[in-house]
Parts: structure tokens; sequence; C-alpha cells
């Protein structure tokens, strides 16, 4: 006959539920943030560029929130093995969250500068392919995460790659730009500044993707050791 589980245990695992939750909202503002910011960037819009601004306070008290219960259920329940590498790992993906939120607060911040700048130099198309798809590895990793899914969280570390290469060719169709024009150089500056966030939304991403591998099988694929790539 199986036993009931005790009251404490039912406990503990609504608030791994209730952490898991939070995380999934955190992530879900980052990444429209995110969205945000890059559509103030394209259509020009100072009042969007501003809500992003805004609303970093918001995805730092998101972070507070997460990172307290975990620390909360790390010190009083003192869970183990799976319980107790997903508290560990939770406090450093709040922190990644938080970090999304601040760089889609910079490319706001860019979109700002660009509208004060009398020459302006229209995005490459690509940026906005590259702010999805870093979305979208940011929505999938969260949800390896959460759902211990290894297999998922290395196929969104093998998605960093075209990410990375769409910011080397943005990086060379805006010098080339710079070098001929030498008044684009500002917008230019601007822009690079802006695909260099992409990428590191996607970086985060990539980090806690790591952290849903680790979670899932107990095996660290940091710097690209035994990603199975």
């Amino acid at each position: 006959m199986t036993a009931e589980p005790t009251a404490g245990f039912r406990h503990f695992h609504d608030q791994l539920g209730a952490l898991k939750q939070q995380l999934l909202a955190m992530s879900a503002r980052a990444e429209e943030l995110v969205e945000l910011s890059v559509d103030a960037l394209l259509t020009r819009d100072a009042g969007k560029a501003q809500a992003v601004i805004e609303a970093d306070r918001e995805i730092d008290r998101m972070e507070l929130d997460a990172e307290q219960l975990a620390v909360e259920l790390l010190a009083l329940q003192q869970p183990m093995a799976r319980d107790l590498r997903f508290l560990v790992s939770a406090i450093k993906v709040t922190s990644d969250l938080e970090r999304v939120g601040d760089h889609a607060v910079n490319i706001a911040q860019c979109a700002l500068r660009l509208l004060a700048l009398p020459t302006r130099v229209a995005p490459e198309p690509s940026m906005a392919e590259m702010a999805k798809r870093a979305r979208g590895m940011l929505a999938d990793a969260l949800d390896a995460f959460v759902r211990a899914d290894g297999v998922l969280g290395r196929d969104v570390c093998g998605r960093d790659d075209a990410v990375d290469a769409m910011h080397d060719s943005l990086f060379r169709v805006l010098l080339t730009h710079m070098m001929a024009d030498p008044r684009t150089i500002n917008p230019g500056l601007e822009l690079l500044l802006v695909s260099r966030n992409l990428e590191r939304v996607a970086d985060l991403a990539t980090n806690i993707s790591e952290d849903a591998v680790f979670l899932a099988e107990g095996k660290q694929i940091k710097h690209r050791a035994e990603r199975g790539l």
C-alpha cells in the first residue's frame, strides 16, 4: 500500500509549482519587452520605447520575488536530488531573465537615440527575424527548464549559432554603409548595438537551456563541452 504524501511534502511541491509559474510569467514578460523594443525601433515609436524602459522595474520586482521563493525553499525544505538542482538553477535563471529585460531596455534606448539623429539608416529586414529567433529561443528555453526537458534544451543551444551568424552579417552590412557615407556612422553604431543586444538575449536563452540539460541529466554542457551538437 502506497503511503499518502505528508502535508509538508504537498506544500513543498505546491511551492515548486508556484515558482515555475513565476519563472514562466517572468520569461513571457521579458519576451514581450524584447518584442516591444524592436517594434519601437522599426516603427520609430517613442511611446513604445518609453514603455519598455518604464517596465524595467517590473522585471526587477519579478526577479526578487522568484529568487526569494527559491531561497526560502532551499533554506526551509532542504531538498535533495533534482529538486535541489532545480532550485539552485532557478536562482540563476531569474538573473538571466532580468538581464533579458535589461537588453530590451538597451534596445529601447537605442530607438530613442535614433529618433534624435538627423540621418536615418533603415534597419535591415534580418533584424526583425533575429529578434523573432531570440524570443523563440527564450520561450523554448524556459519551457525546457520547467519541464526538465534535456532534448529541447539541447535543441535551443543548437539555434544559437544561427543568431550569431545573423549578428555577424548585420555587422558587415552596417559597416559597409558607414564606410560609404560618414553620416551613417552614428545611426549605424546604434543599430549595431541593437544587434548585439539581440545576440545577448539568444546567449541568455542558451544559458537557461544549458541549465535545463543539467536539471534533466545532471550534466554540465557549458562552453559547448559535451553538448552533443
